[in-house]
Parts: structure tokens; sequence; C-alpha cells
């Protein structure tokens, strides 16, 4: 199957960070995590429920976030997913890291460009 060359998969951990700071902002069920992300990032960033669901359980497993039982306004039983204080230091860390790489890739762009 031909790939979209606009569309890239994403690097190790940017689920992650994006699904950590997405709940920073404050507790959601999986379907407003996917929204939102989608619309903060005006449709350049699409997470699929595949990848979403198996994520969430993982850092559920780790600690770094929490669930209770919701319900999402079109009524239906859900899980409502937020930070635990793990959860907020590990996302801090992963910025940090971020942050460091970016920089990293920009100089590798700009001594291209020279």
């Amino acid at each position: 199957m031909a790939r979209n060359s606009e569309q890239r998969d994403l690097f190790p951990g940017a689920l992650e960070i994006m699904i950590l700071q997405t709940l920073r902002v404050k507790p959601m069920h999986g379907y407003a995590l996917v929204k939102h992300i989608k619309q903060v990032s005006d449709d350049l960033l699409q997470v699929e429920e595949g990848s979403l669901y198996p994520a969430l359980q993982r850092m559920l497993k780790e600690g770094l976030l929490e669930a209770d039982a919701g319900v999402s306004a079109k009524g239906r039983p859900t899980r409502i997913y937020r930070l635990t204080e793990e959860g907020h230091r590990h996302l801090e860390r992963e910025v940090v890291s971020f942050e460091r790489m970016f920089a990293g890739f920009n100089r590798v762009l700009a001594a291209a460009k020279a």
C-alpha cells in the first residue's frame, strides 16, 4: 500500500508525551484525547485508537495515569484518565529530553543548509 508522503510515524515516546500533556490540561476519556490532539495540531497529528488504548493501558500499569468510571457526552460509560504525580514528573523529564533531541535535529538541518 502506498503511503502518503505527508504522513509520518511518530518518534518513540511522542504518543506518550502527547497523552500526558493533554491530560495535564484536564482529565478526559480516550476519544476526547484523540479529538483534542487532532484539533490542537491542526489535523497534523492523528492518533489511531489501535495505538491509543494500548498506550493508555501501559501508562496505567506504570502508574503514570489513573482512571475512573465516567460517562461520555453521549451518555455512554467510559474511563476518564488523569495524570498521577509520577505522570507529571515523567512528563517533565520526557519534555526536557525531547527538547534536547529537537535542538540537535535542528542543528543537523541548519548545518546541511550552510
